[in-house]
């Protein structure tokens, strides 16, 4: 029995360790609370470049491939690592490079483009 509550506890550790959202899932009640009207504008002026050809191995909008496996750290660290920026895979610059925007500008586009394949 120890050893079970031990391996539990390793393995929720390692999962906090990944960054990992508690609900690890991206759902459509998680999407419904950003403004998709707005993530579309800071989409089109400030993620396009990237996410339309996968550039710098950018998740391509609208390809269920490429955003399936990102689906599993939930919605708020995918909003978390795009205010933030992330390099493991990749090259994700903080705010998608423009550090005018807000965070809850990167959550809506964020947003956006998760709902292009939700």
């Amino acid at each position: 029995m120890g050893r079970i509550i031990s391996a539990l506890t390793l393995s929720a550790v390692f999962v906090l360790s990944l960054g990992l959202d508690a609900h690890a899932e991206v759902t459509a009640a998680d999407i419904a609370k950003y403004d998709l009207t707005n993530g579309q504008s800071v989409y089109n002026t400030s993620c396009a470049a990237c996410h339309t050809n996968g550039i710098l191995k950018a998740p391509k909008t609208g390809a269920q491939a490429d955003w399936t496996a990102r689906f599993a750290q939930g919605m708020n660290t995918l909003v978390k690592k795009s205010i933030d920026g992330y390099t493991a895979e990749g090259n994700m610059p903080a705010r998608g490079g423009n550090p005018d925007l807000t965070d809850k500008q990167v959550g809506d586009a964020v947003a956006y483009m998760v709902k292009q394949v939700l």
